[in-house]
C-alpha cells in the first residue's frame, strides 16, 4: 500500500480524498495556486506545495508541476479527483514515465473514453445502445448545419473532450447551430484545451441515468447500481439521487451489463461512470463514459456502504476487489444537492466573494418520520473562505440518506433550512423549492427539462403554503417579543414604557398585513386571526437560525436584519418581513411605494466576468432577441441579448475587458 499520495486537485474533492487517505493511514500532499494559499484542502493535508498563479491553465493544469511536487515530497501516487487533469491520458503517461502511480484508469482507457467521439465508436463495438449522431470531425459551421439537418432537430452540440456541462449547446434550428457552434468550440478550447465538437440527436423527455463502475487489474469489473441525475440546469447537474425512481430491476441489470461490457472492451480499471440517456419508454442510449470519480459519488456510497475513494486507492495499489456483483447492496435512498455560489433570483448568475458566515447543518444521524436519516456534508470551504472567479462556484454537496425516498427528501429539505450562508448569493432556496415540488416528489415524471419546464420565467421563490405562512409570521412576532423584552432590560432603551407581551402587532409579509398577538408562558403563543400557534424556542438575539417547534413541527428559519425589518428564508423562498404596531401599519398603507429607476436603456453586465465579444457597434439597429455581447464567467460563456428593438447609442466595453456586476456594457439611444 502507498505511504504517501498527492491530490492533484483543490476544494471539496481534495478534502474528500484526504479524509479517506487519513483513515487508511496514508500521508497526503496538497497542491495549491495563489488563490488557494489559505484553502481548506491545504490546511488538512500533511504537506502542501505551491504550483503557480490562480488561473488553472497556469497551475492545476500543468502536469510538469504536479510531477515535480511528487518528486519533491516523495509522493508515490497521484489521485486526480475530477476535472483538471483527471481525464488526460498524457498526464497518466507522464506519471508512469516518472515512476509515479496514477489512482485511476490506464491511459488507453482514458484516451478511448475521454474522447467523446472515440467513445461512441467503442461503445458501438461493445454492443452498447448509442444515440444517433455524427462522430467524425466537423469542418466548420456550414458542415455542422449540414450534419444537424441530416440527423434531424433538435440536436446537441458537445465538446469532444468535455464534461461538467461545459461546451454544450442545444439547437432547435439551423439558426441555433450557426449562432452556437463557434461558442461551443471556444468554451471547449478554454476549458479542455481541445476545440473538437460532435453532434448527436437530442432525445426529448429524457432522463439522465448513470451506472457507477469499479474494476481491478485482476479482471473484475462490477457495477454499483445507478444514479439519477436528471435535475440539471444548462447541462450542469443540480440534484442527484440513488437509486433512480424510474429504473426497474430489469432495466438496472441491462444498463449495468452494458456498462461492464464497455469497460471490458477498453481494459478499464478503477472507478468510472457510464452515462445513459433514457426515454419515456425506458429505452436507453449511451452518452459518454467519465473515466474518473464523479461529483455525485456520495449517493452511491450511501446506498452500497462502500468508500469509492478507498477502492480506487486499493485497486491502484494492485489489490483485488473484495466483493462480487451479487454482494453489491442497495440500501435505502440517497439525495445529493449541489450548493453553488449563484443567485437563482437573478437567472442563476455566478456570485463571488468572501463567505462572511457559513454554518452548515450538523452532520450525522437524525430522526425522521418512520426511521433515521444520515446527513453528510462534503465541502472544501469554511467560514471566511473566498469563492474565486477562477474555479467552479460549488460551495458544498449536501447528502441525505434514509430508508425511503420520501424520508431522504424530507431530511434534505430540513438540512437545507439549517444551512446558513452569508457574504455571497447562493442557491439554497432553489434547492429547497425542488425538494418541495410535487413533480419531483412524485419522481416518475422528472426529466432533464424539469427546471426549464417548471421555472420558464426564472426562479422567484417557492409558493408559500398556509403552514409556512403561519410559521414565518409567528417567527417574526416571537423575535419581536424577545427583542422587546431584551430592550427593556437595557438601561436607556425601553425601560418603564416598552412593549409588553400581549401587545398586538401587525406582520407585513408578501404585501399582506397580518394582525398577530404574542403571549408568553411555557412557550410562546401567537394568535393569527382565529388561530393560535404555539412556538417553543430558545433563540437568542443575533442568532442566524431560528430553531423552533412551531405548531408541533420542528422548523429552522434563517433570519437576518434587513433595513427596518427582517429577511426570513425557509422552504424554498426568502421573505422580507416587518413587524409594526397597529398604528404604524395603518400609516404604512398610505405610503407611496418607491419606483425603481428605469435601466432599460442600458445593457448591464449581469455578473463579474470577462467580455469575450461585442456583437454590435454604435449606430447599429437591433431587434429583440439579437445577440449584443458575450461574457465569460466561471469558465462558461453567457450570451446577452436585446430585450427590445432599438439603436445602439454608445458602447462602453470591448473584448478582453474584465467587468464588475452591473457595469454598463452599452447604452441604447434615447
Amino acid at each position: 500500500m502507498f505511504k504517501k499520495i498527492l491530490i492533484a486537485n483543490r476544494g471539496e474533492i481534495a478534502c474528500r480524498v484526504i479524509r479517506t487517505a487519513r483513515a487508511m493511514g496514508i500521508k497526503t500532499v496538497a497542491v495549491y495556486s495563489d488563490a488557494d494559499a489559505n484553502a481548506l484542502h491545504v490546511q488538512q493535508a500533511d504537506e502542501a506545495v505551491h504550483i503557480g498563479p490562480a488561473p488553472a491553465a497556469e497551475s492545476y493544469l500543468i502536469a510538469d508541476k504536479i510531477i515535480a511536487a511528487c518528486q519533491a515530497t516523495g509522493a508515490e501516487a497521484v489521485h486526480p479527483g475530477y476535472g483538471f487533469l483527471s481525464e488526460r491520458a498524457s498526464f497518466v503517461e507522464a506519471l508512469s514515465a516518472a515512476g509515479i502511480a496514477f489512482i485511476g484508469p490506464p491511459a488507453p482507457a482514458i484516451a478511448a473514453m475521454g474522447d467523446k467521439i472515440e467513445s461512441k465508436r467503442r461503445a458501438k463495438a461493445a454492443g452498447v445502445s448509442v444515440v444517433p449522431g455524427f462522430v467524425g470531425e466537423i469542418d466548420g459551421t456550414d458542415h455542422a448545419v449540414e450534419i444537424a439537418g441530416g440527423i434531424g432537430y433538435p440536436v446537441m452540440m458537445k465538446a469532444s473532450a468535455g464534461g461538467g456541462g461545459k461546451g454544450m449547446r442545444l439547437a432547435w434550428s439551423e439558426a441555433d447551430v450557426r449562432e452556437g457552434f463557434e461558442s461551443v468550440k471556444r468554451e471547449a478550447l478554454a476549458s479542455f484545451g481541445d476545440d473538437r465538437v460532435f453532434i448527436e440527436k437530442f432525445v426529448e423527455q429524457p432522463r439522465h441515468i448513470e451506472i457507477q463502475l469499479i474494476g481491478d487489474a485482476h479482471g473484475n469489473i462490477i457495477y454499483l447500481n445507478e444514479r439519477d441525475c436528471s435535475i440539471q440546469r444548462r447541462h450542469q447537474k443540480v440534484v442527484e439521487e440513488a437509486p433512480s425512481p424510474f429504473v426497474t430491476p430489469d432495466m438496472r441489470r441491462a444498463m449495468g451489463e452494458q456498462a461492464v461490457a464497455l469497460a471490458r472492451n477498453v481494459g478499464y480499471t478503477s472507478a468510472g461512470t457510464v452515462e445513459f440517456i433514457a426515454g419515456a419508454d425506458r429505452s436507453f442510449y449511451f452518452l459518454e463514459m467519465n473515466t474518473r470519480l464523479q461529483v455525485e459519488h456520495p449517493v452511491t456510497e450511501c446506498i452500497t456502504g462502500l468508500d469509492l475513494v478507498e477502492l480506487m486507492i486499493r485497486v491502484a495499489a494492485g489489490e483485488a476487489l473484495p466483493f462480487t456483483q451479487s454482494e453489491v447492496r442497495l440500501d435505502g435512498w440517497a439525495i445529493e444537492t449541489r450548493i453553488y455560489a449563484e443567485d437563482p433570483y437573478r437567472g442563476f448568475l455566478p456570485s463571488i466573494g468572501r463567505l462572511s458566515a457559513c454554518q452548515p447543518p450538523e452532520a450525522g444521524r437524525e430522526m425522521v418520520s418512520g426511521g433515521t436519516a444520515l446527513v453528510r456534508i462534503d465541502t472544501g470551504v469554511v467560514e471566511g473562505a473566498e469563492i474565486s472567479m477562477f474555479y467552479d462556484p460549488m460551495i458544498a454537496k449536501l447528502i441525505t440518506h434514509a430508508p425511503t425516498r420520501a424520508q431522504a427528501i424530507a431530511a434534505q429539505a430540513d438540512a437545507l433550512d439549517r444551512y446558513f450562508i452569508r457574504g455571497i448569493n447562493h442557491n439554497i432556496d432553489f434547492l429547497s423549492a425542488i425538494m418541495a415540488h410535487p413533480r419531483f416528489q412524485a419522481g416518475e415524471s422528472v426529466t432533464t427539462g424539469f427546471i426549464a419546464e417548471e421555472y420558464p420565467d426564472g426562479f422567484h421563490g417557492a409558493p408559500v403554503d398556509a403552514d409556512t405562512r403561519d410559521a414565518i409570521a409567528s417567527t417574526a412576532a416571537v423575535i419581536q417579543a424577545i427583542e422587546a423584552e431584551r430592550a427593556q432590560l437595557i438601561d436607556g432603551q425601553l425601560s418603564g414604557h416598552g412593549a409588553e407581551y400581549g401587545t398586538d402587532w401587525v406582520v407585513e409579509l408578501g404585501g399582506e398585513q397580518i394582525p398577530v398577538s404574542v403571549s408568553d408562558g411555557a412557550s410562546f403563543h401567537v394568535e393569527i386571526g382565529d388561530r393560535e400557534v404555539s412556538v417553543e424556542t430558545d433563540w437568542r438575539v443575533g442568532e442566524p437560525l431560528f430553531n423552533a417547534v412551531i405548531a408541533g413541527k420542528a422548523r429552522s428559519l434563517s433570519v437576518e436584519k434587513a433595513g427596518s425589518g427582517l429577511k426570513i428564508a425557509t422552504r424554498g423562498a426568502s421573505h422580507r418581513v416587518r413587524v409594526l404596531t397597529p398604528r404604524a401599519a395603518a400609516l404604512a398603507r398610505h405610503m407611496i411605494p418607491k419606483v425603481a429607476p428605469d435601466m432599460s436603456k442600458y445593457l448591464l453586465c449581469p455578473m463579474p466576468g470577462l467580455i469575450v465579444s461585442i456583437a454590435v457597434k454604435e449606430g447599429d439597429k437591433v431587434e429583440a432577441g439579437q445577440q449584443l455581447a458575450t461574457v465569460e464567467a466561471m469558465k462558461m460563456e453567457n450570451i446577452l441579448r436585446a430585450e427590445k428593438s432599438g439603436t445602439i447609442g454608445k458602447v462602453n466595453a470591448k473584448a478582453g475587458d474584465s467587468l464588475a456586476v452591473d457595469a454598463v456594457i452599452l447604452e441604447f439611444a434615447a
